[in-house]
């Protein structure tokens, strides 16, 4: 037959406090909820709470603020400028003169043999001016066929070999290379052109005819 576990018996003294009712407990004394403390007085000897200080508006230090009636800040002295320098002088654009003996009937030819060989060398057709005396070189005759205006867009334009009698030259812009033929013409024409063909030349300036005409103007004119 099986055991059945005898229950534990609970004695009263083992049994825990018992509860005390609501209706007897005391309520226990509520206590104040701290507010803020009032400032204490100073001691004596002693300096009391310091208190922030207001703000101040500044001025920037750059910039000065002058009272009514009162004269202002003196200015910083502005320090000296420093001495410019010396620009060098520029160099002598004096053109080079060569001088190719030549007939007044070969001149325009001598300065056509002149003009290649400075194509050749590497010159620009747009760096090179001629000139003539006499007759028209055949090219400004052609384009000046077509009127003035056509003409001088082809020296505005500056890209090809330009062609000038010396009444028109005085017009055409400086090249660096300006070739004069003294093929002719009256002499007040050649005295007028070269000295004007001297003052259009950047770099060289080349002269065919007569050597001794050529001579008797540039050195009396140049």
């Amino acid at each position: 037959m099986p055991l059945i576990p005898e229950e534990p018996q609970i004695h009263e003294s083992a049994q825990g406090p018992r509860a005390t009712p609501a209706s007897s407990r005391t309520a226990p004394t509520p206590r104040p909820v701290p507010g803020p403390r009032p400032v204490a007085p100073p001691r004596p000897g002693r300096p009391g709470p310091l208190r922030p200080a207001p703000p101040v508006q500044r001025t920037p230090h750059d910039v000065a603020v002058a009272k009514p009636g009162l004269p202002g800040p003196a200015a910083p002295a502005a320090s000296a400028p420093a001495p410019a320098a010396t620009a060098p002088a520029p160099a002598s654009t004096t053109p080079q003169i060569q001088l190719i003996p030549a007939s007044a009937a070969g001149a325009l030819d001598a300065a056509e043999e002149a003009v290649d060989l400075l194509l050749e060398s590497g010159r620009a057709p747009g760096e090179v001016l001629v000139i003539t005396t006499g007759e028209h070189h055949p090219w400004a005759a052609h384009e000046l066929s077509f009127g003035e205006a056509a003409y001088w867009a082809q020296h505005d334009a500056g890209d090809d070999v330009f062609y000038a009698d010396a009444t028109a030259a005085a017009r055409a812009a400086s090249r660096p290379v300006v070739v004069v033929a003294v093929n002719g013409g009256s002499a007040a024409a050649a005295a007028e052109a070269l000295p004007l063909a001297h003052a259009r030349a950047g770099a060289l300036l080349i002269v065919c005819g007569d050597p001794q005409q050529i001579n008797s103007v540039l050195g009396a004119g140049v």
